[in-house]
């Protein structure tokens, strides 16, 4: 996330001004090419994840790790969580032995300081802590506070994989923008289901496949909502972030950021107060807003959560990128999760029936893991074509088989009594 002191820049933006741009730069269209994905992970003691990190030593560890010759941006999150963000690849297998290759070197560096890396949804044992002081998150804290508990949650005790992938082409299509946009609206409940991996906050059971998705559900919604399913995206998209609350006015260098109540971007460019919003403020505003499905030029997947396993991210990037970028795949997928839509209902994602749904039972829920079972069935006969490696094809076999085929997901393990304890890598 971005951060820093504030520099007032550039003209005020104007109304027509500022819907011209959303259009143009919200959905980039061209031919699917690139792929990226963006990996949270909690930082716990190696032999004690139970414990909490000392502050000083996750300080030193970062600065280390931020003198390795990573690919991948790292960034560090709210509560600490570490985020490496790949750049775009032009293929999956290049994604793929990037961030490894960035993992390895990440992992060598926190072991010699005995910590390691886990990977969950929401973290099972610490209450949500924040470790970052900057006038960003102060004001997100104290933006969040006001509808309850979930956003300080969502900040500091939730971690994800985001899959990256372009908007498509502008034609119509099984790879145009537009049809890209509603299947990932509809698959992506059913990658929350299949990928669910936090069932526990706070040492206790929640009831939730998916907390961390449930978490979602639970913050201010003009945040965190997506915009209607049939809408045109672009009009959609760029009404949602005009008429979505402004989360803070960045201040100057050592002052607080004001955080007004109940002021849309769309008000502040009419009435200039507390002050004329620039081009700068709607691009940090975009920053601020967290639907499931964010479009950045590419469309940010952003629904799975961190996945158990020092590999276990591969395959949900596979899986996605199967089922977006290879035409037949993505034919198929998206006529499997068609039906979907009448569940969904006219409430936007996350909080209709469908994603709620997928985050408390997973694919215990049979029409979820209908889906699913198509879905896994036709990436894994696509990845050849992708020209993903036999170990990747293996690890989205294997995951198919453990859970797919028993409408299981990775957080029934965790509810397990046998594996319960196994939470870090």
């Amino acid at each position: 996330m971005p951060t820093g002191d504030f520099v007032q820049e550039g003209a005020p933006v104007t109304e027509a001004g500022a819907e011209a741009l959303l259009r143009g730069i919200c959905f980039k269209t061209g031919p699917p090419s690139t792929v990226g994905v963006e990996l949270e992970w909690f930082v716990h003691e190696l032999h004690l994840p139970e414990l909490p990190v000392a502050p000083a030593r996750l300080e030193a560890a970062v600065t280390a790790l931020r003198a390795l010759p990573l690919l991948s941006s790292l960034t560090v999150e709210p509560g600490g969580q570490l985020e490496l963000s790949s750049p775009p690849a032009p293929s999956l297998t290049e994604c793929i032995d990037s961030v490894s290759a960035d993992l390895d070197a990440v992992r060598a560096v926190l072991r010699s300081r005995d910590l390691g890396l886990t990977g969950i949804g929401t973290d099972p044992w610490h209450p949500p802590k924040r470790v970052l002081r900057e006038p960003r998150y102060d004001a997100m804290e104290a933006y969040l506070d006001r509808t309850g508990p979930a956003g300080r949650a969502m900040m500091c005790s939730s971690a994800s994989v985001q899959v990256c992938l372009d908007a498509g082409h502008e034609e119509p299509g099984p790879l145009g923008y537009g049809r890209r946009w509603r299947l990932a609206h509809l698959l992506g409940a059913v990658l929350s289901a299949a990928f669910a991996n936090s069932p526990f906050h706070h040492r206790r059971r929640t009831g939730w496949r998916s907390t961390r998705q449930a978490l979602w559900t639970e913050i201010e919604p003009g945040r965190s909502l997506a915009p209607p399913l049939d809408a045109e995206p672009r009009g959609a998209w760029t009404d949602r972030v005009l008429d979505a609350p402004v989360m803070c006015v960045r201040g100057d260098a050592g002052r607080p950021w004001d955080v007004p109540a109940g002021l849309s971007f769309r008000s502040w460019m009419r009435t200039g107060a507390p002050r004329p919003p620039t081009r700068a403020d709607l691009d940090y505003h975009l920053t601020t807003l967290f639907p499931p499905v964010r479009p950045r030029g590419h469309l940010e997947l952003r629904m799975i959560d961190a996945q158990p396993g020092e590999n276990g991210w591969i395959v949900p990037l596979a899986v996605t990128t199967a089922l977006f970028d290879d035409p037949a795949a993505s034919e198929i997928a998206y006529r499997s999760v068609k039906p979907l839509a009448e569940t969904a209902g006219s409430l936007p994602a996350p909080r209709n029936p469908l994603w709620t749904n997928a985050a408390r039972y997973g694919l215990a829920d049979a029409e979820l893991r209908t889906a699913a079972e198509t879905c896994f069935e036709v990436a894994l006969e696509a990845l050849p074509r992708l020209g993903a490696s036999t170990a990747v094809q293996c690890a989205v076999a294997a995951f198919t088989e453990r859970y797919v085929v028993h409408g299981r997901c990775p957080a029934d393990d965790l509810l397990d009594p046998a594996h319960g304890k196994d939470l870090h890598t």
